[in-house]
């Protein structure tokens, strides 16, 4: 499946700066990063009211609770150890959000396991027909030294010397089930891995189950999102580059229109379409997904249909949005062209998207594939407001999500599509009174991005509180921030083990 900053001007370029540029790597990781967050939260507006909507409070980041992002380990957590069990390969098939959970996944495999993990192989999109890889895509070097003491990792499996022979190591090919439990890797893979000195689980997506009974498990999945997977500079720089563009005419709304071929035939939604547009749609997905009857007219009643462009014109329109805000589109070829589109550019006009913010500049060239999701993903992130059209199954709205609240409950915007598809069913039948109420109703109800208990099937990359999130005067020991040293007592545990991290660092590196 296809996958894809709120308050002064001046202290938002200072967290972007303060992220992407002047901080030693291992304070970003788990202390800096956090501490620039708290500049945000401390900012935040008063809880959104349930009886109207304010257009402005919108722009401003949602109200915390007292509690703010954190991911470093509140208990005991030895460092990996020198030896290890052997060595764990995985190939991340998917999109690049796909790929990016499965990224976490894989970190939180070989640490239950006691293994060794090669750096993530990222499967050649077949949508994208993109091969650049991890090192194509993610900072490597940031990547290891951040994990460090999490797991060891290195690039490649070496050689080992038997019988004054080199011999190469091949891994043990196996296909874990879905959402496989942490049981089936200490028992079932790690029985291979000692059999064969490495294993090779493909495909590795959603191959480990979501909900874990361990906080310092989902921890550290958060430490590899938020922390450790970061995009390469030039990547960093092309974002910076798009939102400064954005943002010096004042503030901006990102949207990830999902309305594109592979979501509809997807979500079997064909009937606004031509003949001949619902035959690519319906061959579309004979090739690619499961055979299964559709009825459109039962999947719009429930919700089961991407928010067409123009529904999401009327959405924001009801709320309060007028025709100067400026909306940033994370989006790839939409289905359907200009006649869906022409609707809700009529309603807002300042529409831009990484192509054209300057399409005379290096920008509008460098942003294709993965690459140009990566770009999107970032511009969403740092956006004042976001808002996902389809957010399931979609990753890259899902991550965003995710990441936006730990990034300092930034404004989402989450149309509840189930409980407004009757609304604009009854307008499009000629029904139009109170329509704007009965949308700003529906809306109300739904959260701004502040936190919230995680309830299937929302995604713990959807909403990783409150796991990753603490509070420094918290009723409940177990929410309580850990202490400021907590790298100090990070990095006296690896002395005090007698491991030196900078061989995990540099082992099997290719740069």
């Amino acid at each position: 499946m296809r996958s894809r900053l709120g308050h002064r001007h001046q202290l938002k370029q200072s967290v972007v700066k303060g992220m992407f540029g002047r901080l030693s790597i291992a304070v970003i990781v788990l202390v800096i990063c956090t501490v620039s967050l708290l500049s945000t939260i401390k900012t935040t507006k008063q809880p959104f009211s349930r009886s109207e909507i304010d257009v402005d409070t919108l722009w401003g980041t949602a109200a915390s609770g007292g509690w703010r992002p954190s991911s470093a380990p509140r208990s005991d957590w030895p460092p990996p150890p020198t030896e290890t069990n052997g060595y764990l390969r995985v190939r991340c098939n998917g999109g690049l959000n796909q790929q990016r959970s499965a990224i976490c996944n894989a970190v939180l495999a070989a640490r239950i396991m006691n293994a060794t993990l090669v750096l993530p192989e990222l499967d050649a999109n077949s949508f994208w027909h993109d091969d650049s890889g991890f090192h194509g895509v993610y900072d490597v070097d940031h990547f290891i030294k951040s994990l460090k003491y999490d797991v060891r990792i290195v690039e490649s499996i070496p050689d080992i010397q038997k019988n004054g022979k080199t011999k190469k190591i091949k891994p043990f090919q196996m296909r874990p089930e879905r959402d496989a439990p942490i049981s089936w890797y200490t028992t079932v893979a790690l029985k291979k891995m000692k059999e064969h000195g490495a294993i090779y689980l493909t495909p590795f997506s959603h191959r480990l189950a979501e909900e874990i009974d361990n906080p310092e498990y989902q921890r550290l999945r958060c430490r590899v999102n938020y922390h450790a997977l970061r995009f390469k500079p030039h990547i960093m720089e092309l974002s910076n580059s798009i939102v400064n563009r954005l943002r010096a005419q004042g503030h901006f709304m990102a949207i990830h229109l999902r309305f594109e071929m592979d979501m509809l035939a997807f979500a079997g939604c064909f009937d606004i379409f031509t003949p001949e547009e619902q035959k690519v749609l319906k061959k579309y997905r004979d090739e690619n997904f499961a055979p299964k009857k559709l009825v459109y007219n039962e999947r719009r009643a429930i919700g089961k249909c991407p928010l067409t462009p123009e529904e999401v014109g009327l959405i924001l329109r009801a709320i309060g949005f007028d025709n100067s805000t400026r909306i940033y589109l994370a989006a790839g070829d939409l289905f359907g062209g200009e006649r869906f589109m022409k609707p809700f550019r009529s309603l807002f006009p300042h529409l831009e998207n990484h192509n054209t913010v300057d399409p005379t500049s290096e920008l509008a060239k460098s942003t294709n594939g993965l690459v140009g999701s990566a770009v999107d993903y970032m511009v969403c992130l740092l956006s004042d407001i976001f808002m996902p059209t389809y957010d399931g199954p979609s990753n890259f709205a899902n991550n965003l999500l995710g990441h936006r609240l730990y990034y300092g409950f930034r404004t989402n915007l989450q149309p509840d599509r189930k409980a407004l598809a009757p609304i604009f069913i009854e307008r499009e039948k000629g029904r139009t009174a109170g329509f704007e109420e009965s949308v700003r109703s529906v809306m109300q109800n739904t959260n701004f991005g502040g936190p919230h208990k995680r309830v299937s099937p929302e995604s713990f990359y959807t909403n990783s509180w409150p796991e990753c999130f603490c509070q420094v005067e918290a009723a409940n020991q177990a929410d309580k921030c850990p202490p400021d040293n907590v790298l100090d007592i990070l990095d006296s545990r690896l002395k005090t083990e007698g491991i030196d991290d900078s061989e995990s660092l540099t082992s099997n590196s290719t740069d």
